[in-house]
């Protein structure tokens, strides 16, 4: 059966989760507090970039199966997709999903489900969204209902894996999570697995920790390996080849809405007991400073006076446009604090964002002495060293994500270096 569908927050998450809904004939009705995003949305303009999204965001507007504005309508089932980032002392900043329940108190019906999409520190929908639902007047469980089901996509695959995936359905209560699994399986081809609200959202936190103490293994490895003469890629790479070993890889830092978040979400609620996670994240957070290290050394022992750098890619991962909590910016930062000149490039990055930002990729390199690859675009691995050297000043590279075959760029005259490898150079 068809729904009505009144989802908050038209991001990264919950613009494709709008269109998906649309498109498999449900009503969607998307609210979002930019209004530039509102106005992109309904002219079927893109404010994200993801794969797949233009297209069905026009079949999605065309049929008239899905509108936006800055308000929310009523409707049979509300979806919260809105940001849960982390405050400067690392704790969980949970005001954009306290403010989104809030603006559908008016418009909740009995009989009405809210999905709370965005991921939250474990006890989110007890302790935040239910007293603020209790407001309707409804009663919870009963004539209102109430689940959590964390979105589990990558960018540049969202609308792959929104279907592939498994996906995780934690309800109040036992209806609330068959109410939730019943719209998914609109368009999920995946298991639908069912819990309660909590384990759904510890489980979602879970997930994106174990990830960041494996890359903060991964970049201790690369630490390691730049002191005492070792491939750490290679070494990984041969250790993988254990049946039941899954290193991860190291690089610049850790960026994204997610990885570089979520285990503050266990930190915060458990300092005392989240000794790994923390130093994980610790180890994470240090890597633009040891990367920015690193390029300030190479410049030395070159003898460059005034260098200049050129860094490429500024969002968190390769063939997307999203820079939150990017290193790339971090890395900018550090630089800045040790006076070396710099510029930037990303081919996926079309707003000046970043400080000496370029739009085009000779800008970028015009008196550079050293290219710096942050993020490992497609764009990236394809470069022609022969074609670059002309337009640099002097030529050294320095590669985090082992994105360049160095052999090529050696026999085009540069000096190379690659992030946890002593043995290149």
């Amino acid at each position: 059966m068809k729904k009505s569908l009144c989802v908050v927050g038209l991001g990264y998450i919950g613009l494709p989760t709008s269109v998906m809904f649309a498109i498999n004939g449900h009503q969607v009705h998307g609210v979002d507090v930019n209004r530039k995003a509102v106005e992109m949305v309904n002219a079927k303009q893109l404010h994200i970039e993801e794969n797949g999204l233009q297209e069905r965001l026009e079949e999605a507007v065309d049929s008239g199966k899905f509108t936006a504005s800055l308000e929310p309508t009523e409707a049979d089932v509300f979806v919260i997709a809105v940001p849960s980032p982390i405050r400067e002392d690392k704790t969980a900043n949970l005001d954009y999903v306290k403010k989104a329940t809030e603006s559908i108190v008016p418009f909740v019906k009995e009989g009405n489900l809210v999905i709370l999409e965005s991921t939250v520190p474990p006890r989110t929908v007890e302790d935040v969204m239910l007293p603020v639902l209790e407001e309707t007047g409804l009663k919870i469980g009963e004539e209102l209902f109430v689940s959590h089901s964390p979105e589990r996509v990558i960018p540049g695959k969202v609308f792959q894996e929104l279907v592939d995936n498994d996906r995780i359905v934690g309800g109040i209560n036992e209806k609330s999570s068959e109410m939730t699994k019943d719209l998914y399986l609109s368009f999920v081809k995946g298991n639908i697995h069912l819990t309660d609200a909590t384990t759904a959202e510890m489980a979602k936190v879970i997930e994106n920790t174990y990830r960041d103490v494996n890359i903060a293994f991964a970049n201790e490895l690369a630490l390691i390996s730049d002191q005492i003469g070792v491939n750490s890629w290679e070494a990984i790479k041969l250790a993988n080849y254990h049946p039941r070993v899954n290193i991860h890889t190291p690089g610049p830092g850790v960026g994204g809405h997610c990885i570089a978040v979520d285990p503050w979400f266990l930190a915060e609620i458990q300092p005392e007991l989240s000794k790994i996670i923390q130093l994980s994240r610790n180890t994470n957070d240090h890597m633009p400073v040891y990367t920015a290290g690193e390029i300030e050394s190479f410049l030395k022992e070159q003898h460059i006076q005034d260098p200049k750098v050129a860094l490429f890619g500024l969002s968190f991962k390769a063939n997307i446009d999203d820079q939150r909590e990017s290193p790339s910016l971090k890395v900018i930062l550090e630089l800045v604090e040790r006076g070396i000149s710099f510029s930037s490039y990303d081919p996926h990055i079309k707003e000046n964002v970043a400080s000496n930002q370029t739009q085009s990729m000779n800008e970028a390199l015009d008196g550079a002495d050293i290219v710096v690859i942050l993020t490992d675009h497609d764009e990236f691995k394809q470069l022609d060293p022969a074609h670059i050297q002309g337009k640099m000043r002097s030529r050294l590279v320095f590669d985090t994500k082992n994105a360049l075959s160095l052999d090529e760029w050696k026999d085009a005259g540069f000096l190379t270096k690659r992030l946890g490898d002593s043995k290149n150079g």
